[in-house]
Formats: C-alpha cells, structure tokens, sequence
C-alpha cells in the first residue's frame, strides 16, 4: 500500500505519547458515553415505577358518602368492557322480585359539564343513553317501569319535584320523560324508552347493580364509541382553537338507596320508589367520571398508499392496534377478516392478493398442495381460543345461606373437560332440542335425550369440577347452558378445539356412542360411529374445521304459541365471528328469538332482548383478545398434562415453546403437554409470496414485519402496542420473523410481479420454494432467500425489551410526532456524561493494566453489540431498509 504523505510538517504534530494519550481519552469518553446511553435506555425509568394506569376512583355525596366508585380503564378506550366496582354501600334489597333499595346503576353519556355538581363535572342528564328496558313481557323483569326508563312522576312531596315539573312529573295520568339530546341536537321528548337511536337491545346501560351483603359490588360495563352509538359519538375527531381530538365521554353511575324522591324514608315498603335516576332528585347523586377514547375513523392521512392483508381473526385485534402506529410511515396497512381456510386458498390461488395471516402451511389442508416457488412465513402474534362467559349465581330454594347471599354476582371461573364441551358443541344436552322431551316423554328418534342432564349446569360430571353448581339454578331453555355460541364459517381455530376433544379418550368415547360415567349419551347425529348416527355417516370432528348443527330436529317453541316452527338453527344462532360472540355474551344476548309476535303482519317470533339481571348463562367460544376485550371470565381448560389451565400469557408461552412442524411450527393440543401450557394456544404467521409482488410491496410488508417482531410485541394499551389477549412472542419466535422481514426485502428470485410497485422482476436463478422461519425441531432458526452471509436481523427488526418504556408506551406517541418522550428526572440522566468521564479515565488508565491500543472504531462495535443484546430498534415512526 503506498504511504499518504503527511501534510502537516513534523514540529506541528505533538508527541507520540501525548497523542496517543489524547486517542486514549477520547476513546475511553466515547465507549463510555455509549455505555452509560446504554444504562440510560435499558433501565426502567423512574416515571415507570410510579405508573398507576388510567383506573380512576370517586366518592360518592350525601346519603352515599361512604361509597368508592372505581373504573378500572379510562383512556385509550375503544369498544369494549371497562369494570366498575364499589366499596362501602348498603346490601340491595328487594320487594317480592323487584330492585327496591340500595342498587347502582350505569349509563354513558356525552357533553360537557353542566356545572350541577361543581365538584364532580359532569354531563347532562339530557345526554345520557338510559331508559331503554323492555316494553313488553316484564313479567320477570326486576324494574318497575318507572326506575329503569325516563319517566317521572313522584308518588312523594310534591314540593320536591325539582326541575321535573318542566316534564310533567306531577301528572299521575300522563307522566312525563326527561329527554334524550343527540350529538348531532336531534332531541326524543316522548317513546325514549324504544326511541329510534336506541333499544333493549342497542343500549349499554345497566339498569339494576346488585351490592353484596359485604357492602361491594361489580359491574362489567360495555364502552360504546361513535360506531355503536353514533347518537353519542365517543371517540370522534373533534377541533377545538386548531387542536383535534378524540371526543370524550362520560361514565356516570347513580346510586340508589333507601331514601323516596322527596328525601323521605318510604312511606310504603311493599313498593319500590326509587324513580328514574335521570329524575332530578336522583341526579343530584350522580358520580361522573370522563372516559377518554382513541380516535373512531381513520388515523391514517387520505391518499396515502394502502398494502392489503387478510386472514385469520386471531390477529383482529393487535392489527388495529398496530396499524396507528405504522401511519405515519406512509403505508396504510388494510385488514380483512377471513377464515383461514380461506386465506390459504386465496393466496395460493393468487400471491398478489399481497400478506395473509394463518395458522397452518399453504398446502397443509386435505386435498390442498402448497403453491410453487416462494412462500415466506413469519410469526407475528400469540393468542388462542377460549371459552368465555357471562354467568350469574342464582341459588335453589334451600341453598345454604352463604350460597344465597352470592345470589346476582358473578361466576369467575369453571373448569371444562373436552368430553363436556364435546357435549355442548353436540347439542347433546336434554334441553337442546328444545320441545324433543316434554313431560319426561321423548319424541321420535330422541329416546337418548330423556335421560341426560337439561343442560351443562345440571350435568354430574360438571358439578364434580365446579361444586358450587350443586345450589344454583338455571332457566331451563336452549339458550342458556346447553350450547356454546359459535361463529359461521370454517376456521382454524374450530380445527382446533375439535383436535382438543379428539386428543382425549373420554371424549372419544363419548362421541363414538359410549355413555359417561353417568349416563349421558352422545346426540346421535354428531356420533363418530356410522352405525349410530341416523345419517349413516359417521361424523369426523378430527378433520373438521367448523361448528355444524347437524341435528335436523324442527318443532313448533312449548309455550309460545305460534303457528311456525323454529329449527336447530334458530334456537341456537350463529355469530358473525368470535368478536360478535364475546360482545354479546358480555351482554347475555343469546339472539334467539323466543318471542312469538301473533299482531305482527305476518306474525312472527321476535328477541326478547338481554337475560334478565341476576340470571344470566351464556358461553361462546371467543379468541383470547376479544374475551378481554369485554371483559368475559374465562373456562379454565384441561391440558394433556391432565391440568386445568387458564389462557394467561404465562400459560400461551408455555404452549407456545411446545410448537413443532415445518415450514409452520404449529402447536397442537395433544402435544401440550407441559403443566401449564394452555391446550388452545395459536401461533398466527404472515405469509407472502414474494415472486408474486414488486419490490415496492416486499417491502412495504418487511416493514410490517420488521414492527410485529419489535415494537408490535411490547404489551399496553396505547395504540401500536399489544392488546390484552396476546402474549408477546418469544424471542426465537420475533428474532425468525425479523430474519424472514430481511430475506423479504432482499428478495432476488423468480418474480411474476405485474403491477402496484416498481415491476421488479428479480434474478433468475435465484432458489426458491417454501422459505421457512426455522421454528421447527432441529432448525436453525434461518431463512433462505437472503443475500449471502446474512444472518442478523437489521436494527429495525430485533428482539425488543418485554418492558414498555415511559409509562406504558408513550414512545409509539412521540416517535410518530417526530418529539422524544420526557426527561424521565431521574439519576439515570447523568448516565451518559459520568459514562463518558469514566470512560476517560479508564482510556488513559488503559496501557497501566495491559489493554491494548483504543480506537475510536471499538466505541461502534460496542454499540452494534449493546444493540444486538438489549433488542434497540430504529425510531417507531418510520421503516429502516
């Protein structure tokens, strides 16, 4: 090599030791500073230790001073269920069946404060969503059509009637209502209680909240934004002085208690006086407090390009939530509901149909083959199916006391074998098909049902597992404890819940026509045995990926008296999908109508809306992220392991490390057999096929990727973190979606690309085939497809840190509005210039302990090493290539 003249003449350029000394230093305050910037960014700081959430909790005024209100969830709120809880009230009492003293009730409502109650702000009563109970039938309805709708009319002091007299409170021929005032100023004086905006079975208020004996109570309350209630508009892009945000909206609880309207004790205790607690004398009572939402609508800029994915629900929920956060690179990133089944064959038929999010390998279904050339795959959520539930205790004549004083509150949790959810998925229960046993006598053909259980309550083998079962009682009709509700269609989440019962011998058994240990047998029609079922074709749940209703069973409802019948199908409806089956098993909706309508023209059978408060039994299965979602308690499930297990983040990582297969390392049932891996966990991957795409959506797609396995996996509740329901994947698992992330931007194969990029046509020659992610036994964690020699994620793409930084993830806030998060005020500030002085001192120091010469090239290995190891990534806002 030949010698670059120094262009500075000998006398300018000081000693060698000084120089080296001045190397030394500058060095050793680099690598220090970088060291203490690591110190600084790896360790929590100190606002994170002090985060106490967004719950909020309120005293109550006057007769209910005593009581705490809490709301467990007050900001970053979308649709979904918060809980409302309480401390230091009275226990409810009751007239005959109805509510009469010392119960809560719950509505939302929009508006600013009306200034009423200078110290707890608060909307309107104008502007609140209640009075929508039933109009008809409440022959078992606890209200008495005055404190569960609009109306007031006082039976007490006159002189008390408030601002009620403007509405008519003093007429006892006519009484008047409080009206309801839209967001948009539509205003409902008359009819609130089945008004157009909304009904029975629109609203969210709860109308009637029991109080324990203990003096507590809990409610789980469902957040409506402006796409439920759009009368409300929670969540709406509002612009007030050039600032735009979401609109907020209340939640406002009204105690109460055993005072009558005027303030009086109740002059007759037989009848329940509570009124309305939109009445003026009850509102003076109101506890509110603000519900803060994300923005309803698009957070994405008009115009901007969009990049399609489909594909399995499992990954509803953290789609929404991440593509917030990816706005702002410019992409809009599309999300379309589909079966899995489905999207496999959609992208196999046509790659450019662009990513796709399934559980299972193209080409992995009966009678189906992989496409050829590529197929990339990349892990990108971890969540399950779950079975979740709505259940109220309600006690049997001669239950023990300490049963009866739970009566109204709710079932936390059950466990459930897969024999019995064999049962309900089977319409095997005696009360299924409803009207097939009346009278202890049996239809034709349904001999078998006499002698089982009416349903999963009743069941031995159910109250041996959940003993508390023993002293409660529940409404014998098809739609409580005989089935589960399901959603249409087929998916990889069905396949999964019939591998689960096929994985156990019981339920074997049982479907093949063996009768339990207490007798109950299979409905014949679902039995894998030909020589059973009626059909002669044995039904196969081992290669099923639905829920069919099988059972052709069609009757005209005992008791109802209509003229039409009803079939399997009406007594036990479909949902849309598993969010449509949480949202309305959290409000005990089963959607059979039940109600025979002889005025209609025609006549015909109607929903009779909710279940009644205090009687509620509804189950479905759901995924984990939308069980959360709402709030529903969840089944504990047994295991291969023989244990029950709860889907916990703990239990779907546990589950997760059991995932063998490739290209796709699945988990199975029958193969959960670690103590606490939960038996329904998923695995959701990405799949593209990138001969099939330009160069402009490959990489459009490694940067969805490159976010999924970074900051996509760190859980919160800020938009572009992980939802409840998902647990953050383990690090083989974000460490081969980064790589496959790599390998798809670097794509050089053969490519059949024609359109929406740069018509990138690839190299020939190139390998293709499935590229794997390396999950799988014996794998080493690589893909193929990749330049040479490449086998680290890039900066954008590596492990993140389970922990969310700045209170729970305010980084996704400011990385996008191009700031930084706050001085977190803590010692940890001084890491970077103490680093760098100790580092000085340790750089001239060095030749004293025998360290070799520094350079200033050691300062960014060391940062290239800190990053691999800590997980740092490239800011949120934007994607690295």
């Amino acid at each position: 090599m030949t010698a670059i003249p120094d262009p500075h003449p000998p006398t300018a350029h000081p000693p060698r030791r000084r120089r080296r000394f001045l190397v030394r230093l500058l060095a050793g305050a680099a690598i220090g500073a970088l060291v203490g910037l690591a110190v600084g960014q790896t360790a929590p700081p100190a606002t994170a230790a002090t985060a106490t959430g967004s719950a909020v909790t309120v005293a109550g005024r006057g007769e209910f001073k005593d009581m705490k209100f809490t709301v467990d969830q007050t900001t970053h709120l979308t649709s979904q269920a918060v809980t409302v809880s309480w401390t230091g009230g009275t226990a409810t009492t009751f007239a005959g069946t109805l509510f009469d003293t010392d119960y809560v009730q719950i509505m939302q409502c929009w508006g600013d404060d009306d200034g009423t109650v200078p110290a707890n702000p608060g909307p309107s009563r104008t502007q609140c969503q209640y009075g929508a109970s039933p109009t008809t039938d409440r022959g078992s309805w606890p209200g008495n059509d005055y404190d569960d709708t609009r109306k007031v009319f006082y039976s007490a002091d006159p002189t008390n009637y408030g601002q009620d007299n403007r509405y008519g409170a003093a007429n006892p021929n006519a009484p008047g209502e409080v009206p309801f005032k839209s967001v948009d100023g539509t205003v409902i004086t008359s009819g609130t209680q089945n008004n157009a905006l909304f009904n029975r079975n629109t609203t969210n208020e709860i109308d009637f909240a029991r109080t324990g004996a203990d003096g507590t109570g809990k409610e789980y309350f469902e957040i409506q934004t402006a796409n439920e209630a759009p009368h409300l508009g929670c969540g709406t892009p509002v612009t007030t002085n050039g600032v735009t945000k979401p609109r907020s909206c209340w939640l406002v609880i009204v105690p109460q208690g055993h005072l009558d309207l005027d303030g009086k004790p109740y002059a007759d205790q037989s009848q329940v006086n509570a009124g309305s607690p939109v009445s003026s004398t009850n509102w003076k009572n109101r506890v509110a407090i603000p519900l803060h939402f994300n923005t309803v609508g698009t957070n994405c800029a008009l115009g901007a390009k969009e990049r399609a994915t489909t594909g399995s629900e499992l990954v509803a929920d953290a789609m929404t939530s991440w593509q917030a956060a990816l706005c702002p690179t410019g992409t809009v990133y599309g999300y379309t509901e589909l079966g899995e089944p489905d999207t496999r064959s959609r992208l196999t038929a046509d790659g450019t149909s662009g990513l796709a999010f399934t559980t299972r390998a193209l080409g992995a279904d009966d009678g189906t083959t992989a496409p050829s050339g590529t197929t990339s795959y990349a892990p990108v959520a971890l969540s399950g199916a779950v079975i979740g539930f709505t259940i109220e205790r309600r006690a049997k004549s001669g239950a023990p006391e300490s049963v009866q004083k739970l009566d109204g509150t709710k079932v936390e949790s059950i466990d459930l074998t897969p024999r019995l959810v064999a049962k309900l998925l089977t319409e095997s229960y005696r009360n299924s098909p409803w009207g097939a046993v009346l009278s202890g006598t049996a239809a034709k053909g349904y001999g078998w049902a006499r002698n089982n259980p009416a349903g999963l309550a009743s069941d031995p083998e159910f109250i041996a597992l959940n003993p508390q079962f023993a002293y409660l009682s529940v409404a014998e009709t098809p739609s409580t404890d005989t089935d589960l509700i399901t959603a249409l269609g087929h998916s990889d989440t069905a396949r999964a819940l019939w591998q689960w019962i096929m994985s156990d011998k019981d339920a074997r058994q049982f479907l093949g026509g063996v009768s339990d240990d207490y007798g109950m047998r299979v409905n014949p029609y679902y039995s894998t045995n030909a020589d059973v079922n009626p059909t002669g074709i044995a039904f196969d749940p081992a290669h099923s990926d639905d829920f069919p209703k099988s059972d052709p069973w069609c009757t005209i409802p005992p008791g109802t008296g209509a003229t039409d019948k009803q079939c399997m199908g009406d007594f036990h409806p479909y949902v849309d999908d598993m969010h449509s089956g949480a949202l309305h098993t959290r409000r005990a909706d089963t959607l059979w109508k039940s109600t025979w309508d002889a005025l209609a023209n025609p006549p015909v059978f109607k929903s009779p809306g909710p279940q009644v408060v205090g009687s509620r039994f509804v189950i479905t299965v759901t995924d984990a992220a939308s069980a959360a979602r709402y709030g529903l308690q969840t089944a504990r499930l047994r295991n291969s392991a023989g244990r029950f297990v709860a889907p916990t983040a703990a239990s779907l990582t546990a589950a997760a490390s059991t995932a063998t297969g490739s290209p796709v390392a699945e988990i199975t049932p029958a193969s959960t057999t670690a103590r606490t891996a939960y038996p329904l966990a998923e695995l959701v991957y990405a799949a593209v096929r990138p001969g099939s795409l330009d160069a402009a959506a490959r990489k459009d797609y490694a940067a969805l990727l490159r976010y999924t396995a970074g900051s996509g996996q760190v859980s919160g509740a800020d938009p572009g973190l992980l939802p409840a329901g998902y647990a953050p994947l383990p690090t083989k698992f974000r460490t081969a979606a980064a790589h496959t992330a790599t390998a798809l931007l670097h794509y050089t194969g053969p490519s059949t690309a024609s359109g929406g990029g740069s018509g990138d046509t690839g190299t020939a020659g190139s390998s293709s085939g499935s590229e794997t992610i390396g999950t799988g036994e014996g794998s080493s964690g690589l893909v193929s497809g990749g330049p040479a020699g490449d086998t680290t994620p890039s900066a954008a793409g590596v492990v993140p840190s389970d922990s969310p930084s700045y209170d729970g993830g305010k980084a996704v806030e400011t990385t996008a509005a191009g700031t930084t998060p706050a001085d977190p005020a803590s010692p940890l500030r001084y890491a970077v210039p103490v680093g760098a002085a100790l580092g000085a001192v340790a750089g001239v120091g060095a030749p004293f302990a025998g360290g070799g010469r520094v350079s200033i090239g050691s300062a960014t290995e060391v940062l290239r090493r800190l990053r691999a190891r800590r997980g740092w990534s490239r800011p949120r806002g934007g994607a690295a290539n």
